[in-house]
């Protein structure tokens, strides 16, 4: 259903590499810089780090400062709290007072501090029977990030595909996770159904009805829901909420709050808070027996703890400033100026104004994955490269255009159709939509 051989990658990205290499060598390009709008690094994209969090890692890296006057009085005690978690003066952050801290915070069964892709790893380690026949099956949202899909085949896993109504703001529909059920029949044995809320990278929003439904289908098939919940912080749709699954299953009572097994995923690498380099995040598990809990302990205690700096800022991410205290307003001011409903309307408006492109209006997430209405001319000139035809698109206009985009096909697509994700940082987005619309007319016109 999915080919390891479908998520390889990086031909893009080395190109970009390149192309910016030789602007850096003098040599003449229709633009002087290239627009990285493929990673989903913030940082990287211009968006200003939290003052709050650097100000906290920066004190905590050099203690003298908590002394000093030059730092809100809130960033000083957070600082000092956070190093009496530390063991001596060695910056070995007590995992167990941390745990205890985020059981206390989010009224959880039990969480786990530490690397995403590790965390994802572990609990499909868990689900997987590597020796099952038929082997062992995950649902899967299409589109989905590629990485997601490669943890799930390298574990000998199958990736069932369930795609997502883009016709409908890229909905999540139980009638087609009842189709990918069955189509999993006579090929593996479906056990885990993955969700992306809010999605990466189409960029919708699930509703309060949707996650209700998502739940009762899962319980009625035995599934056990994985539940990715990073960018829950980045919502900004008309109308839009973020509802938590775990909080969802609580309230439904019995028999749901008591049975459907959950595991909900968060990271301070992606999202609000943005820190790509921390590389720290939690997986929140409910309902699961002890004696699986007993071994899921064992399986993450056996490799070191994530970074001291990433598990602070992970503290800082659950438990930020309050109303009142000195760092509270500039905190506040930051989500708004980098995720505002202006600028992503603006954004789509501009989008979906070009002849041949189709976007569902962004509800939440960092990302946006329009649709190309690519002409016959250049599909056929794409195939005689060898290449995909988004991937044709994003190729040209990396070169042309001096814009980096990802090809839709790597994410996952409906045959026959063809998209771009690029996140949508307010950071030279002016700049980012100048080049992408002339670009775009001039392209449509070649293959016209």
């Amino acid at each position: 259903m999915w080919n390891v051989k479908q998520l390889e990658y990086g031909a893009l990205a080395r190109r970009a590499n390149q192309i910016k290499d030789e602007l850096r060598q003098g040599v003449r390009k229709p633009y002087k810089e290239v627009i990285d709008v493929f990673q989903g690094d913030l940082h990287r994209a211009g968006m200003k780090p939290l003052t709050f969090v650097r100000q906290v890692l920066t004190a905590c890296v050099y203690p003298p400062l908590i002394n000093s006057s030059n730092l809100p009085l809130d960033v000083r005690q957070r600082a000092q709290e956070e190093l009496g978690r530390c063991v001596g003066e060695s910056g070995y952050y007590n995992q167990t007072s941390q745990i205890k801290l985020y059981c206390q915070f989010c009224n959880v069964q039990d969480i786990h501090s530490t690397e995403m892709r590790f965390a994802h790893c572990n609990i499909l380690n868990v689900l997987v029977n590597r020796e099952a026949s038929p082997r062992t099956g995950v649902l899967i949202p299409v589109p989905c990030h590629n990485k997601t899909v490669l943890s799930i085949t390298q574990l000998g896993a199958v990736a069932v595909p369930y795609y997502l109504s883009e016709e409908q703001g890229w909905a999540l529909q139980v009638e087609e996770l009842q189709r990918a059920l069955e189509s999993a029949k006579g090929v593996c044995n479906p056990v885990a159904l993955y969700v992306i809320n809010p999605g990466n990278p189409a960029g919708y929003v699930q509703s309060q009805k949707s996650v209700l439904e998502v739940i009762r289908f899962a319980w009625e098939k035995r599934l056990f829901l994985l539940v990715d919940e990073l960018y829950q912080d980045c919502v900004y749709g008309e109308n839009c909420e973020f509802v938590s699954y775990k909080r969802a299953v609580s309230e439904m009572g019995p028999p749901f709050s008591g049975t459907v097994e959950l595991a909900s995923f968060h990271s301070v690498s992606k999202g609000f808070s943005g820190e790509c380099g921390l590389r720290a995040g939690y997986v929140e598990l409910v309902n699961l027996d002890p004696a699986v809990m007993k071994y899921i302990n064992t399986l993450f205690s056996k490799d070191a703890c994530s970074p001291v700096l990433g598990q602070i800022a992970l503290d800082l991410m659950t438990d930020p400033p309050k109303p009142g205290d000195p760092s509270y307003l500039l905190y506040k001011q930051v989500g708004p100026e980098n995720c505002t409903l202006v600028y992503v309307k603006k954004v789509h408006e501009v989008v979906n104004s070009l002849p041949g492109f189709s976007c569902p209006p962004i509800e939440g997430g960092l990302f946006a994955f329009p649709r190309l209405h690519l002409t016959p001319k250049a599909i056929q000139k794409a195939k005689e490269l060898g290449l995909q035809p988004d991937t044709f698109y994003c190729t040209r206009l990396l070169e042309e255009g001096g814009v980096f985009t990802g090809p839709g096909w790597e994410y996952g697509q409906k045959e026959g159709t063809y998209h771009i994700r690029y996140n949508t940082s307010r950071a030279l987005f002016k700049e980012l939509l100048r080049r992408l619309s002339s670009f775009h007319m001039t392209f449509m016109k070649d293959f016209s």
